[in-house]
């Protein structure tokens, strides 16, 4: 990756950062670095009385993860639970890796738009209107992709090799919903009869998918 590709996205993140669409509340003092430890609960994290260089930086996005998983996807945040100096700042980062042909299943950010940025590989993009039209795109190394705030979203590796991608958020703590996990997988159980009549299928069939996606 070439140092001028890599300035074009710093660029581009720090416009996308900056602009009005932010969905946080605004900031009302320099730094607010969340106290993780704290029982106090705001919308949000309180502040910190001390801090440091530390609560600003974080190394957890330098390597790919691993995705040796059943998506064959890893996802690695770098939220305000990561990184403490980001709370009021309305901003994030993930990295996404991919085994080929591994996926980031449907899912939804509702408290946040995404942007997309390839480090490396292919990957097929997608998202859901409401009106349920679905735009999609094959995008490549240096290439950049958005997912509108709160739309169904997936990406899959459409590639021969490993992908990655740096994903941007305007929210400290976007949040995700898997829709499939949120379905089949929530505790208390969504009823099987709701889930039968849903997704037009038996009884059986819903179990045994509740099965596959509940952690064991």
């Amino acid at each position: 990756m070439g140092t001028t590709t890599v300035k074009l996205f710093l660029m581009a993140l720090a416009i996308f950062c900056g602009a009005a669409i932010a969905t946080d509340p605004d900031m009302l003092q320099d730094v607010c670095v969340a106290d993780l430890a704290s029982d106090i609960k705001v919308n949000g994290f309180p502040c910190k009385a001390t801090f440091n260089a530390t609560d600003f930086s974080s190394g957890a996005l330098a390597k790919p993860g691993l995705t040796n998983n059943t998506m064959g996807s890893l996802v690695t945040p770098a939220n305000v639970q990561q990184i403490p100096g980001l709370n009021t700042l309305g901003v994030s980062l993930s990295r996404i890796d991919y085994a080929p042909g591994g996926l980031n299943p449907p899912h939804t950010h509702p408290r946040a738009t995404e942007i997309v940025f390839v480090l490396e590989g292919q990957l097929d993009v997608g998202f859901m209107t409401t009106a349920n039209v679905l735009v999609s795109k094959t995008i490549k190394q240096g290439e950049i992709f958005v997912f509108p705030k709160g739309l169904v979203h997936f990406q899959k590796n459409s590639g021969m090799g490993q992908a990655a991608v740096i994903a941007a958020f305007n929210s400290q703590l976007p949040g995700t919903q898997s829709i499939a996990a949120m379905l089949f997988a929530s505790k208390p159980s969504v009823a099987d009869d709701v889930l039968a009549k849903a997704f037009q299928i038996d009884y059986y069939e819903v179990e045994e998918i509740r099965k596959k996606l509940t952690p064991k």
